[in-house]
């Protein structure tokens, strides 16, 4: 008698696994949340054994760092098509970098919000300080272009980067938030105004000799 062909809960390649489980967690995160997020719960949406979620990751917050690592990831490949589709001037590529920030954040409120702002992972987790350190870096390098000079040998350079930093941040989670209604011309711009507005205001983080 043939082998009985193995069902889903058995029959996945290890590394696959891996990434089937942790697709599941970024859907079960979206539609959870942080509070109502649990192995048993991506084990389902998966469609695996309970105890594999544990097996791969061990703990739940193990695996929302790992998902938080994969989420910088995904960061900055939005980051990176707004960069490729904008002109080649540095000031107008840092602008389309703040966009691309934006963008995640609308697309994946959740993911956003446990990569910034959540107590859950593990920040000493080498797989998500070097994911976090990548998105910090490319925010330093556009700075870098745009003065000549590495912020981390220069204070006022560095004050660009985290002024930069801190616009793009704060407009991505207040329109998460969705706290921007009092702003209501912005409900009467379309996308392109609206992302030369937001670029605008992202450019203002520069030192003032360099807007």
């Amino acid at each position: 008698m043939p082998q009985r062909q193995r069902n889903s809960k058995t029959s996945y390649h290890h590394g696959s696994l891996r990434d089937s489980l942790l697709d599941a967690a970024e859907v079960e995160l979206e539609k959870s949340g942080i509070e109502g997020f649990s192995l048993r719960a991506v084990a389902k949406r998966a469609s695996v054994s309970h105890a594999a979620p544990a097996h791969h990751f061990g703990t739940v917050d193990q695996l929302l760092t790992a998902l938080a690592a994969r989420g910088y990831r995904k960061f900055i490949e939005m980051q990176d098509r707004r960069e490729c589709a904008t002109k080649s001037d540095a000031k107008e590529k840092l602008a389309a970098s703040g966009l691309g920030y934006i963008d995640f954040a609308l697309l994946h409120p959740a993911l956003f919000r446990l990569m910034f702002a959540s107590e859950r992972t593990d920040k000493s987790n080498t797989a998500l300080a070097k994911a976090a350190d990548a998105a910090f870096e490319k925010l330093t390098t556009h700075i870098e272009l745009i003065k000549g000079v590495s912020p981390h040998e220069d204070r006022v350079t560095m004050s660009d980067v985290l002024a930069c930093w801190a616009i793009a941040h704060g407009l991505a989670d207040l329109m998460v938030s969705e706290r921007l209604g009092r702003a209501e011309f912005l409900t009467r711009m379309n996308g392109d105004e609206r992302d030369s507005f937001f670029g605008d205001i992202i450019l203002r983080g520069l030192s003032h000799d360099l807007r």
